[in-house]
């Protein structure tokens, strides 16, 4: 027999009609609840393995309000509903369900529906298993390998990062804080002790009570980390070795962050995580002996802010599986290079990479196109052709703007997804093909399955992995080095040498709302390059911006560069210790840098005597 389900619906005909066609496709029915309460009796009774659940139901509470708690009790759901707009489609998404189903539906959208939830929550429960096993045999490597305790615990970070992603790392051993790890880049981090994150915070290190459980913070709660930009957080303490206290505290710069998903992962691994704590501690005295690990960059992709930061982690979860990809984000935002960028780290990176913009091609070509076609299946078709399904066999399949897919052709998508099996138009065989599939969309697809240009099934077949691009106006502080990038690359093309921007120019660019994201940056720079008469770019044709857009834009156009950001923390530096650069207790022993390099970055950041005293 199959899964067993509860049907929670309020309606007597439309539940007994669920359980007639369940029934006969083989489902067992643990029961029938028509409110939140009757639900929560019979699930008690017995645990369904789904839930069929409507939106609206007898009684004060919602489908909703039991979806919480059925996501809470890890018990998976699909949504049934009548009401199909856009504000109940984003307030079902926040609940996380594995499919929503569309009053009135058929048979066999209710069966095809179950079958993707069943892959769904299948991958849910492989990616987890998979998370904690790997995070554990990263963490009992760590104890084995060569360094210090520092470079241990930043391996630690490192091991940590990938899985639940955070902007700040702190430990604290019996209410001292002991270490901080702030990252500045994809893989990495500024290490920070007590006296320098109280210069920093500008706040003297002070005793920090541990909790007694783990605890969530937002961003009203996270003041001892004034000027680090956090916006949610979760502690969890740990004991360990004589019964010491330990705690590792993740804070990240986007609000609410952490949830028990979260919460749970780190439970799950702390056994392993104490056990490598201790050793750690026990490698206190012992002097390093290897040099920190260098800094990687993921395939070229330009930008540090903790925006960009997020995705990265997303991708370095998902490119290694073999999951389904949705980007979204808007036109402009660089949507196909991360999609080569997980091709690239998946097993399938010397396999071929196809991509096809559906939005390009005719209703009447995109079918051959994808699935190929025989001779003379229409007029034209002098010969046979595979279509990029079969050319991209044992590689990825890059579906570029899959919203503007026509809908007859998306039922035809959905089932070679769900069966990886073609046929080519004009074709009787059946084609076996192994294909990974990432697509990207700028529409909203909710509202486009809302409107009925977007078949529901496919689009939670397609959303198993979602990875939301930002635009360029929300990671304001990528632009510098984004602008740079371009400058050099157009340059370089160009035959020109040119040695930088603007002021001026950067101020208006860090105002301006590019529309057009990365892809319009790009063009302007390069029409730029072009114009520029001297080495220095002092002019860009950017739309006018108003004087009252500049005013309330020049707060957040200030936002600091890394280098900026480095620079102040320098001066804070040297200030404290009266300009001394060498000996104890002076600028480079806080930097935890050789005099010598102290003096070149000085130099390289343009920190002269004035700024100092």
């Amino acid at each position: 027999m199959k899964e067993q389900i509860l049907i929670v619906e309020d309606q007597f005909v439309e539940a007994d009609y669920l359980r007639l066609l369940l029934e006969q496709a083989g489902y067992g029915i643990t029961g029938i609840a028509r409110s939140v309460p009757q639900a929560q009796e019979m699930i008690q009774q017995k645990r369904p393995d789904f839930v069929l659940l409507d939106i609206f139901l007898k009684g004060k509470q919602t489908g909703i309000d039991l979806a919480i708690l059925l996501a809470a009790d890890n018990i998976p759901f699909v949504y049934l509903s009548a009401n199909s707009n856009e504000d109940v489609l984003n307030a079902a998404k926040q609940t996380q369900p594995y499919g929503f189903l569309v009053k009135p539906f058929r048979e066999k959208d209710l069966l095809v529906a179950l079958e993707i939830a069943r892959y769904r929550h299948a991958h849910h429960v492989a990616a987890r298993y998979h998370k904690e096993t790997l995070i554990r045999r990263q963490l009992k490597a760590i104890i084995s390998d060569s360094g210090d305790w520092e470079q241990k615990l930043l391996k630690v970070v490192r091991a940590l990062q990938a899985f639940i992603p955070f902007d700040l790392f702190t430990t604290s051993l019996e209410q001292a804080f002991l270490k901080c790890y702030y990252r500045i880049g994809f893989d990495e981090y500024q290490a920070i002790g007590v006296h320098e994150l109280a210069t920093i915070t500008g706040k003297p290190a002070a005793v920090h009570p541990l909790p007694a459980k783990a605890m969530y913070y937002d961003e009203a709660a996270i003041q001892t980390f004034a000027g680090f930009q956090l916006k949610s957080g979760f502690e969890i303490p740990l004991r360990i070795r004589d019964g010491q206290a330990f705690s590792i505290g993740l804070y990240s710069k986007r609000p609410a962050a952490y949830a028990a998903e979260q919460l749970e992962l780190f439970e799950s691994i702390q056994v392993t995580l104490i056990q490598t704590i201790e050793a750690l501690l026990q490698d206190t005295a012992q002097p390093a002996t290897s040099s920190a690990k260098p800094p990687k960059e993921l395939n070229g992709i330009i930008g540090k802010s903790h925006l960009l930061l997020n995705v990265f982690d997303q991708l370095a979860q998902v490119a290694p599986t073999e999951t389904a990809v949705l980007i979204l984000g808007e036109t402009g935002t660089g949507k196909e290079k991360i999609a080569s960028s997980i091709h690239d780290l998946s097993n399938r990176r010397n396999r071929p990479f196809i991509k096809i913009n559906c939005a390009a091609l005719s209703p009447d070509l995109i079918e051959s196109a994808l699935f190929g076609h025989e001779k003379g299946a229409f007029t034209g078709a002098h010969e046979k052709r595979p279509g990029i399904f079969e050319r991209a066999d044992k590689g990825t399949l890059f579906l570029d703007e899959v919203g503007d897919m026509p809908v007859e052709l998306q039922v035809k998508l959905l089932r070679v997804l769900q069966e990886m099996e073609i046929e080519r138009v004009g074709g009787r065989e059946t084609i076996k093909v192994d294909v990974r599939i990432i697509a990207a969309t700028n529409k909203n697809l909710e509202k486009e399955v809302a409107d009925g240009r977007f078949r529901l099934d496919l689009y939670y077949r397609l959303n198993v992995f979602p990875v939301t691009l930002p635009a360029l106006r929300e990671r304001k502080e990528d632009i510098p080095a984004l602008a740079y990038h371009f400058m050099n690359h157009f340059a370089d093309k160009a035959g020109r040498k040119l040695s930088g921007i603007s002021e001026s120019v950067l101020k208006k660019m860090m105002v301006y709302k590019w529309p057009g994201n990365i892809r319009e940056l790009e063009h302007l720079m390069e029409r730029s390059v072009l114009l520029t008469k001297g080495s220095v770019i002092e002019e860009m044709p950017l739309p006018t911006v108003e004087k009252k857009d500049w005013v309330a834009d020049v707060e957040e156009a200030a936002m600091k560069t890394i280098a900026e950001n480095e620079r102040d923390y320098i001066i804070a530096v040297l200030k404290k210790c009266n300009g001394r650069i060498w000996g104890p207790g002076a600028a480079a022993e806080i930097l935890n840098l050789n005099p010598s390099t102290l003096k070149s970055k000085m130099k390289k950041l343009g920190i002269k005597k004035e700024y100092i005293h």
